[in-house]
């Protein structure tokens, strides 16, 4: 079993990581772990009309945003399994990549990416905000610096997606790219080639 811990902070995004931990939920030989920070829940209610049983219902483990004393605050936690464990924090608001850049981690969200960071396990960041402040950028510089992938969402329309859904299914696989987890979510193949006719 491969663990992969799923924090949601509280920036805007719900929709993606709901529909990320669907996925998640039913893919074979993953056990999902999930913690909600307390400004997600607002932002849940805002954008989903939901409390967090929407995204911690799909998850194996759930763990209290406050609890600095569960599995993942620890590096011995997440080497426990052959497989590497990674953590995806979707959504990432800027406040929790400040704190994860710093160091100065006030939550079981941001406590679990410095422990990722410091283990050299896969963390990847999908920050929401627009438009970007210098402290933004040094603080993704920093993270990335540090081994984190920063991964902003930013859909892409080239599948030409057809409704909303489509488009975080087609966000979800690429995130699912960055820790290597196989899927069977559609991608980009490219333009097909042709040869010139002399």
């Amino acid at each position: 079993m491969r663990d992969i811990l799923v924090g949601v902070s509280g920036a805007s995004g719900m929709p993606l990581a709901a529909c990320l931990l669907r996925l998640l939920a039913g893919m074979p030989g993953v056990r999902t772990h999930c913690v909600v920070s307390s400004g997600a829940c607002a932002v849940l209610r805002a954008e989903c009309g939901a409390g967090p049983e929407i995204l911690t219902s799909c998850a194996h483990t759930v763990y209290q945003p406050d609890d600095l004393a569960a599995g993942p605050a620890s590096g011995s936690w997440w080497r426990r399994n052959r497989e590497p464990a990674a953590m995806l924090l979707v959504p990432c608001s800027m406040g929790t990549l400040g704190a994860v850049a710093s160091g100065a981690t006030r939550n079981l969200v941001q406590r679990a990416a410095d422990v990722a960071l410091k283990e050299s396990l896969p963390l990847v960041l999908v920050t929401r905000e627009s438009p970007l402040s210098a402290v933004h950028l040094r603080n993704m510089l920093a993270l990335r610096e540090a081994g984190a992938v920063i991964m902003p969402f930013s859909p892409g329309f080239y599948l030409r997606p057809q409704s909303l859904d489509a488009m975080l299914v087609q966000t979800c696989g690429r995130i699912l790219d960055q820790i290597h987890l196989s899927h069977r979510l559609e991608r980009w193949a490219g333009t097909t080639g042709h040869e010139d006719t002399p």
